[in-house]
């Protein structure tokens, strides 16, 4: 199941807004034992998107990943409007399986409105382009199996569990086969496909997952095209007591950036 087929499973807008049964991820798109948290973030932001009546702009989203999500099991999903104004909305969706809450987003949507102040991002990368385009960063039996679907290309930084000094990534990314259109939900999606900065520090495997993750989308920004590389650059700003914080930055394919992402990683090491 590819990742057009994924988001496929999501109805359009009912009203009055109800659960959306049924969900299934494949065991392709799992991430250890649960689905891969780009996917669920993906899915619950498309749950948003199509239960809205009109048009959003994804200004923020919050994600938390609070339990594993299985995959071939069945979930569902439930959006609540926290608040609709003129200007501004904010809804959450939660994934439910099992009767327990396993995931959960909140996002925040503005409109473009008239303004003095501009400060453009400054912020470069300096990478060039790949020129191949099947730079998959898997070891067998320990990379998770979601990493067959995306293409990396790592220009800064390593493998993980080698035990690298580094502990900051940088490099390329975008799905192998490509989407018929490039939305929000799967630049969420890709953007969660690079490990945590810090597992390349490891000398072994040593289990990890994300606490909290919050990105902010840059806008306007120009659409971004089904086979275009996202350029990505992510950095540790400090990692103690079992938890790593981190940043990154998001370029499109002409050097703009996209979306800025911060995470709280538990380290289990």
């Amino acid at each position: 199941m590819n990742i057009d087929q994924l988001f496929g499973q999501i109805p359009a807008f009912s009203t009055p807004l109800s659960p959306i049964e049924a969900v299934v991820v494949p065991d392709s798109w799992s991430q250890g034992r649960t689905v891969f948290g780009g996917i669920s973030a993906g899915l619950l932001y498309q749950a948003i998107v199509n239960q809205s009546e009109t048009p959003l702009v994804l200004r923020s989203l919050s994600a938390h990943f609070l339990r594993p999500l299985q995959v071939n099991t069945p979930f569902a999903i439930q959006v609540d409007i926290l608040r609709q104004g003129k200007n501004t909305a904010v809804i959450e969706a939660r994934a439910l399986q099992a009767g327990a809450v396993c995931a959960s987003i909140t996002a925040c949507f503005g409109v473009a409105r008239a303004t003095k102040v501009v400060v453009k991002a400054e912020d470069q990368h300096g990478m060039r382009p790949p020129k191949r385009g099947h730079m998959m960063m898997k070891i067998p039996g320990v990379g998770p199996a979601f990493l067959r679907h995306v293409d990396l290309d790592i220009v800064t930084g390593g493998l993980p569990f080698l035990g690298k000094k580094s502990a900051t990534y940088a490099g390329y990314m975008r799905f192998k086969k490509a989407p018929a259109v490039v939305t929000d939900a799967h630049i969420i999606a890709l953007i969660d496909c690079w490990p945590p900065t810090v597992l390349q520090m490891f000398k072994g495997p040593a289990p990890a997952s994300t606490l909290s993750w919050n990105l902010e989308f840059i806008h306007p920004h120009r659409p971004i095209a089904p086979a275009d590389w996202l350029a990505y650059h992510a950095t540790t700003r400090q990692s103690d007591e079992g938890y790593a914080h981190t940043e990154a930055n998001i370029w499109d394919a002409e050097g703009k950036l996209v979306a800025i992402s911060r995470q709280v990683v538990a380290v289990f090491a």
